[in-house]
């Protein structure tokens, strides 16, 4: 059973992200041999990033980090359901990522990102760098939604399209394939730090 999170990447006030996240986590969790958690990060309610010392060496000191760090530790690969802001990512979702370290490393992470005409594919862009400094492996697939609101509908549920659920499709297998591959080079770098 591969674990996958997905993380709504927006904490913004009516945000249409929580609803295309519950639409993934739903479409994930009818995939053969995957677990969902669907984490939102306006209700993990991380503070700006405020541990004293380098998230690397994971001497955590507030609850809210540990508890963070433990859920993203328990998931083997990501989903991150993300917006565009002034052809970047939100600053909640970059927050989140910093707080930690070695639970992101060499797991694999998808994509899906909402916008306007662009799908949010400039946020995706601007935060693979991110995502590499951290040691996360991006997946090739993705899903990407433009003028994603004109798929809401009245009740406010996110209703996609077929190439939409093909792709998620997509997504999810190779996030199976390479949480399976990269299983061996998340146990070295356990064990390098354990020993450090």
């Amino acid at each position: 059973m591969t674990r996958i999170m997905v993380v709504v990447g927006s904490v913004r006030p009516g945000r249409i992200g929580l609803p295309i996240a519950e639409w993934v986590s739903n479409a994930l969790a009818g995939h053969d041999g995957v677990e969902v958690d669907l984490v939102d990060l306006a209700e993990v309610a991380l503070p700006l990033m405020d541990e004293p010392n380098h998230p690397r060496l994971q001497n955590y000191t507030h609850q809210h980090t540990l508890e963070w760090s433990e859920r993203v530790d328990a998931a083997d690969g990501f989903v991150f359901v993300t917006p565009e802001y002034n052809h970047s990512f939100s600053p909640a979702l970059k927050n989140a990522i910093d707080f930690l370290h070695n639970e992101w490393f060499r797991k694999p992470v998808g994509f899906v990102s909402y916008g306007g005409i662009s799908a949010g594919t400039r946020g995706v862009l601007a935060l693979k760098p991110v995502l590499a400094a951290v040691g996360l492996v991006p997946a090739s697939a993705a899903v990407e939604i433009p003028f994603a609101a004109r798929q809401l509908d009245d009740e406010g549920a996110f209703q996609p399209i077929e190439a939409q659920e093909r792709n998620l499709a997509a997504v999810a297998d190779e996030l199976v394939v390479l949480g399976s591959a990269l299983e061996s080079l998340q146990r070295r770098q356990s064990a390098q730090h354990t020993a450090a």
